[in-house]
């Protein structure tokens, strides 16, 4: 019998172990030049999932990912970013994975296979009416992820769900389903590739844009990011001289008093007005 799920179709190619370094990397990025294209084909999905997770964030709701391996990783991997660059609090976008945090460096046997799990963790955060629960499966029939989202909906919580098949189980139990169908792996079945790019790409546009919409960015500047190495220091100490006009010393000197970009340009304002 035929497998109907896309990500697990044969490889348009063999006999991968004769190919030369040179072929195997050419042909690999031949296929992952196919992913923006099935991107763009969501854009207007997306943006009906990005706009009702910034109505339920801007009254103070909060964005949930749940998933299983590379699924799972990828939506911790987003949530963990949210802070450092938009400097936004730790619990304001949260991923989950089967099995936990141990999940994220080693594989956790049957976590993704419990239908109730997911729920389970979500409970631990109180999730409510007033967030947005977003499930990740490349092949949309992780029972992890399908058990959450269902129980999510019945408590009647806003639902989402990121997806390489075509109408898989995943995307029939959400409100807001995202399908990036790229075809089949270069090596079959092995989604942290192409499947994995997509995904990647959906979150980074998802979380992206919900925050340029809640004003964490000002013109096409990380204003709010912390300030936890040399490196973003230095980038806050040229976005303030760039944005006031000022000195490097002038501008040092503010982020050092008010340790904020923002916090430093507005109290500049302030008493310049004043």
């Amino acid at each position: 019998m035929k497998n109907k799920l896309t990500t697990e179709e044969p490889s348009v190619y063999d006999d991968l172990e004769k190919m030369s370094t040179f072929d195997l990397l050419s042909n690999m990025n031949a296929e992952d030049k196919t992913v923006p294209y099935a991107i763009e084909k969501a854009i207007p999905s997306l943006q009906k999932l990005v706009d009702v997770i910034y109505e339920k964030m801007s009254t103070g709701g909060r964005l949930f990912y749940i998933g299983a391996g590379t699924s799972g990783r990828l939506g911790v991997l987003d949530a963990s970013e949210c802070p450092p660059t938009y400097g936004v609090d730790d619990n304001w976008v949260i991923g989950l994975i089967a099995g936990g945090d141990t999940a994220l460096r080693k594989a956790v046997e049957n976590a993704e296979d419990d239908t109730t799990l997911a729920w389970r963790d979500l409970k631990k955060f109180n999730i409510n009416e007033d967030d947005v629960l977003i499930g990740i499966a490349a092949s949309g029939t992780t029972p992890y992820v399908i058990g959450g989202v269902k129980k999510a909906k019945q408590k009647n919580i806003v639902t989402g769900c990121i997806t390489c098949n075509e109408n898989s189980p995943l995307s029939m139990a959400v409100d807001y389903p995202i399908e990036l169908v790229v075809g089949p792996e270069f090596v079959t079945g092995s989604t942290r590739m192409k499947a994995g790019t997509a995904q990647k790409l959906a979150l980074n546009m998802i979380s992206t844009t919900v925050m340029i919409k809640l004003g964490r960015v000002k013109g096409n500047k990380m204003i709010d990011m912390q300030l936890s190495n040399k490196k973003l220091v230095n980038r806050g100490v040229r976005m303030i001289m760039n944005e006031l006009n000022v000195d490097e010393i002038t501008a040092t000197d503010l982020l050092l008093e008010h340790k904020s970009v923002r916090k430093a340009i507005d109290a500049f304002n302030l008493l310049k007005n004043e």
